[in-house]
C-alpha cells in the first residue's frame, strides 16, 4: 500500500438515490489509495471488491454498512446473496481476482485493499471493528489495521 494519506471521504446520511451521492469521492479515495492510472480502473476495483465484500457481510453490519455508503456502493453490497460459509481472507483476494481479467493474488491484494482501506472513515471504526468480528482471521490487514488477533 502507498505511504500517501488515505482521502477522507464524508459520508452521507442522506437517501441514497443518486450516484452523486458520495460515489465519485469514493472512487476518487480508490484511485489515489491504489495508485491507479484512471478512474475507470479506479471504479472497476471498487465495484469488484464491493461486490464480493457484500457476500460476506451479513446481519446488522451488512444493513449499517450499507447505510453508510454512497448510493451506488450500498446498491452493490446489498445486491449481493450472502455466501453461506465465509472464505478466509487469502480466498477472498483469490476470488476477487477470480473476478479481475488479468490479475494475479498480489494485483487482487492491492485492489482489495486498496478499496477496503478507504472504507474505515465512511463507516467508522466501531463498524469496521464489527464486520472483522464476523469475518474470519486474517481481514484486518486487508482494511488497513493490524491483525492483532491471537494465532491459534
Amino acid at each position: 500500500m502507498s505511504t500517501t494519506t488515505v482521502p477522507r471521504v464524508t459520508p452521507s446520511r442522506a437517501p441514497h438515490t443518486t450516484e452523486g451521492n458520495g460515489w465519485p469521492q469514493l472512487i476518487e479515495a480508490v484511485r489515489e489509495t491504489g495508485l491507479y492510472p484512471t478512474r475507470t480502473k479506479a471504479e472497476q476495483v471498487t465495484r469488484t471488491v464491493l461486490a464480493a465484500l457484500g457476500t460476506h457481510v451479513t446481519g446488522d453490519e451488512r444493513v449499517e454498512l450499507a447505510r453508510s455508503l454512497p448510493g451506488e456502493a450500498a446498491r452493490l453490497i446489498a445486491a449481493q446473496i450472502p455466501a453461506t460459509h465465509r472464505l478466509t481472507a487469502a480466498r477472498f483476494v483469490d476470488e476477487v481476482a477470480s473476478h479481475t481479467p488479468g490479475a494475479t493474488s498480489a494485483t487482487a491484494r492491492w485492489d482489495v485493499s486498496s478499496v477496503l482501506s478507504t472504507l474505515p472513515p465512511l463507516i467508522g471504526d466501531d463498524l469496521v471493528t464489527r464486520i472483522l468480528a464476523q469475518l474470519p482471521p486474517g481481514y484486518a490487514l486487508l482494511f488497513g489495521r493490524a491483525d492483532l488477533t491471537p494465532a491459534s
